[in-house]
């Protein structure tokens, strides 16, 4: 199927490893103009390379933090025409309620919900200019059912959706279409290095780790494994093109059946 997206100008943000690479890759590999950022120059550079690699394309690179607003803006400057955002870039850590500080919970605000809220209100008046673009918010199945061991981590993914839904309503009638992705546990490379530590300090193997997570963790998990970053890239690459025209301001869920609703 060609989805249509020869040409496209894309950034996903937070796109060296994970879900944000294999979103940058299935972007390229369709054809897409990718930007890919993480925070240093290193990383980056890696990205690129490899993403030219594995799609014969060339790549773009942006090294810096976005979640300040002054490198958000250099980013901007630097590549001011954009058709597809990705939202991807976030971090998440275990921590008990009562052990979370104002500035963990001020560092997760502005690394999660307002990197993609500036880049957002950077790039929308050109969307609206061309009637054309696609803003994808990566948000988490965390945002509908709260992890108990990570809230702050939870409460932004929320606001996620909240900002996505929002956006949609704002651009209603037009060819702009806004959207959030919820993955559910993934393999990505964070998750995978901190699983498998939890798995050596509890001297589980790495699959029996996997299936105790899945049944005293997240027991709603229909698929009883975690996701691959593939197959999280697979809805956002196809929501990111003119295909999908018809959905917008909708929350879509990659989660392995892991939310427990019909709807």
């Amino acid at each position: 199927m060609d989805l249509k997206l020869e040409g496209k100008r894309a950034l996903v943000t937070g796109s060296t490893a994970g879900i944000g690479h294999a979103i940058a890759q299935g972007l390229a590999r369709e054809g897409a103009r990718v930007i890919v950022n993480g925070r240093t120059d290193q990383g980056v550079a890696d990205a690129v390379a490899a993403l030219a690699r594995e799609t014969g394309r060339d790549v773009d690179g942006f090294a810096g933090d976005l979640a300040r607003a002054d490198v958000a803006a250099a980013l901007v400057q630097r590549y001011p025409d954009i058709d597809i955002l990705v939202n991807n870039l976030g971090i998440f850590e275990p921590k008990a309620f009562e052990d979370i500080p104002d500035a963990d919970w001020t560092r997760f605000f502005e690394t999660n919900v307002l990197s993609g809220v500036r880049l957002a209100r950077a790039y929308l008046p050109g969307m609206r200019k061309r009637d054309w673009g696609r803003i994808i918010f990566i948000s988490s199945e965390s945002g509908v059912q709260i992890p108990v061991e990570m809230i702050h981590y939870g409460m932004t993914k929320t606001a996620q959706l909240a900002v996505a839904r929002g956006l949609a309503e704002a651009t209603a009638g037009t060819g702009i279409t806004v959207n959030s992705v919820l993955p559910g546990p993934t393999s990505s490379r964070g998750v995978g290095d901190f699983t498998a530590a939890l798995a050596k300090a509890s001297g589980q193997s790495a699959a029996e780790f996997e299936r105790d997570f899945f049944r005293t963790a997240r027991p709603t998990s229909l698929l009883k494994r975690f996701t691959t970053p593939d197959e999280v890239a697979a809805m956002v690459v196809y929501i990111a093109s003119p295909l999908s025209a018809a959905t917008t301001g909708a929350a879509l869920r990659a989660d392995g059946g892991t939310i427990r609703s019909a709807f």
